[in-house]
Order: C-alpha cells, then sequence, then structure tokens
C-alpha cells in the first residue's frame, strides 16, 4: 500500500484517502445504526417478557388456595396448573377406580359433563389406589376409561386422596369441606372462585337431583 501511495500524484493520492475515509465513515455509521436496531429490539422483547411474567404471576397470585396446583394430566407427562386451566369455572372434582362397585358412575359423570360443559362446568378426575381398586398402571386406566365409557372429561394422574396420605391438593379440598374421601368416588363441587360449596360421598350418584341443583344454582 505504501508503494501505491508513493507512485500516485498528490492530488490522486488525497482523493484515495478521502474516499476510504468516507467509507470508513460508512461502515461505522451502519455498524451503529445496526446495533442500535437491535438493542432497541431487544428492549422492546425484554419489556414484553417482562409483561408476560408480571401477567402470570398476577393471575397466580390471586389463584384460589384449591386451585394453586400443578398437576399432570393421565399417562401424559404433560402438566397443567389448575388455576390457570380452570379458573371461573364450576369443578366437580371425584377420585375414580376402575375395579369398584361405583366404577358405572364413570358414564354418569361422561354424561354430567357433556350436558353442562358448554355452560361452564368441568368434571375432573383424579384415579386413586388409596383403597385398592385401582392397581392399574396409567396407561391402562386412560385406556379402560376410553374404551368402555368414552370419558372425555380431564384425567389427571394417580393420586394420594385417602386422609392419611393425602395429596397436598385434596388436603385443601378437605380443609374447606372438613371432609375426606372414605371411598372411591366422592366427589368436591366448587363454584367459580375456587370455593369448595358442596362435598359428595359415594352412594350419591351423578345423576342425582340434589347434586344437580346445586351444580345448575352455581352455574
Amino acid at each position: 500500500m505504501i508503494r501505491i501511495y508513493q507512485t500516485l500524484p498528490l492530488h490522486r493520492l488525497l482523493t484515495l484517502l478521502g474516499l476510504m475515509s468516507d467509507i470508513n465513515h460508512e461502515h461505522n455509521l451502519i455498524r451503529w445504526r445496526f446495533n442500535d436496531l437491535i438493542n432497541t429490539k431487544l428492549k422492546t422483547v425484554s419489556i414484553a417478557f417482562a409483561a408476560l411474567l408480571l401477567l402470570n404471576s398476577t393471575a397466580i397470585a390471586g389463584c384460589p388456595k384449591t386451585l394453586d396446583f400443578k398437576k399432570r394430566y393421565l399417562a401424559s407427562e404433560q402438566s397443567v396448573h389448575l388455576c390457570e386451566a380452570y379458573a371461573g369455572k364450576v369443578l366437580l372434582v371425584v377420585n375414580t377406580a376402575s375395579y369398584c362397585g361405583f366404577t358405572r358412575q364413570f358414564r354418569g359423570l361422561e354424561n354430567l359433563y357433556q350436558q353442562y360443559r358448554n355452560a361452564g362446568l368441568v368434571v375432573l378426575g383424579f384415579p386413586s389406589n388409596d383403597f385398592f381398586q385401582e392397581p392399574r398402571s396409567e396407561d391402562n386406566v386412560k385406556e379402560f376409561c376410553s374404551l368402555t365409557y368414552n370419558v372425555k372429561f380431564p384425567m389427571f394422574e394417580k393420586t394420594r386422596v385417602a386422609k392419611r396420605n393425602a395429596d397436598p391438593f385434596y388436603q385443601a379440598l378437605a380443609n374447606q369441606s372438613g371432609d375426606y374421601p372414605r371411598w372411591n368416588f366422592h366427589k368436591y363441587l366448587l363454584d367459580r372462585q375456587g370455593n369448595v360449596v358442596a362435598s359428595y360421598g359415594s352412594s350419591v350418584k351423578p345423576d342425582d337431583e340434589s347434586l344437580i341443583s346445586t351444580i345448575e344454582s352455581h352455574l
């Protein structure tokens, strides 16, 4: 480069140096504008992400204690926060079993769900072997419920429900109702605010007039 400069006339050399200076200036300007654009985009993304976190934390912070739990769907790796998924719904929470004299209630529960789901009712099923009548694997439980009773309402992981070793979710339900399940197909009815408004023993069928009347009064 020095040799080239030495062979060029002075005015050509000055012109060349000026062009190089202009190119360098343009390069710096483009780089500055690019960095400024990236920084602006990053700030926008950061603000949006922070807003989402704030909205999420606010929603969870206002969650009823009875629904402030994360549960895994039956025979699945997918989990859901009960408050995020079901807050504002009327819920009928039932501990189920496949080898029980009340197992046929699956059909009535599904009918109830289909009849009132559009009005805001959701039936939540929690298989449990606490009473030694649900020894099946989760995959087998899911297959049984689907093939035998065409269950469409949400079913969740096998759960401890009896008082001695109850899952925290069931502890919360029992603390409000004053009643732990003593057998399969115990039913808790929660209003749209997540309050336990009624608790029904296993013998109360899904088509029981009192149960249906209470459900309808909260829809």
